[in-house]
């Protein structure tokens, strides 16, 4: 499912507020789902929008036009990316509580693309997706925005950031063939604002 990524640098701004600006925004809205994560070593706040599947409601792209001002507005620095999904791989703690949220966004030369692609889709996400600890692993596309990878995993516990499983699955030599290719590159550690 595409999802809309509000990402609010150097501000902590809680649940209620996004929903407020949700609302001022689009009142018509209607059903969606938002889950809100805090940096755990910078001071910033990412808000993934997805929303219920209901032909009466506004697509994704509308919501994303008539947030975007109100969102500048409140908060100048926010910017709003309109996330396609691309992999969703259930993780081997599927169903556990998902406190931690781990964002990798990147570039890749544009030579290396589809080797980059190969790599993500088959021996990476889902390698980390088997890692005891990940319940959920994500892949998406940011068609018009750099950087336009982002990959997002769920896990369990933060502990399964930098154990031994999920340091072997990043030191294959796959991984290392493509590593070098990346550009503009931001990996950061999340706790959910619920957790």
């Amino acid at each position: 499912m595409n999802v809309l990524l509000m990402k609010l640098p150097e501000m902590t701004v809680d649940r209620s507020r996004i929903e407020e600006v949700l609302r001022l925004a689009v009142p018509e809205l209607g059903a969606y789902t938002l889950d809100v994560m805090h940096a755990v070593e910078a001071v910033e706040t990412y808000a993934y929008l997805e929303l219920a599947v209901d032909s009466g409601r506004p697509s994704l792209e509308t919501v994303r036009r008539l947030m975007a001002g109100q969102l500048g507005a409140l908060f100048q620095q926010a910017s709003l990316l309109k996330l396609e999904a691309t992999l969703d791989v259930p993780g081997a703690s599927a169903g556990q509580a998902a406190p931690w949220h781990y964002v990798v966004e990147t570039d890749v030369l544009p030579d290396a693309a589809e080797d980059f692609n190969q790599w993500y889709d088959t021996e990476h996400l889902p390698g980390l997706a088997a890692v005891p600890g990940t319940v959920r692993a994500r892949r998406y596309v940011a068609a018009d925005a750099s950087p336009r990878y982002h990959a997002a995993y769920d896990l369990a516990s933060r502990e399964t950031f930098g154990s031994e499983p999920w340091l072997a699955v990043r030191a294959t030599e796959w991984s290392s063939r493509v590593r070098p290719n990346f550009t503009n590159t931001r990996r950061i550690m999340f706790k959910r604002a619920d957790a």
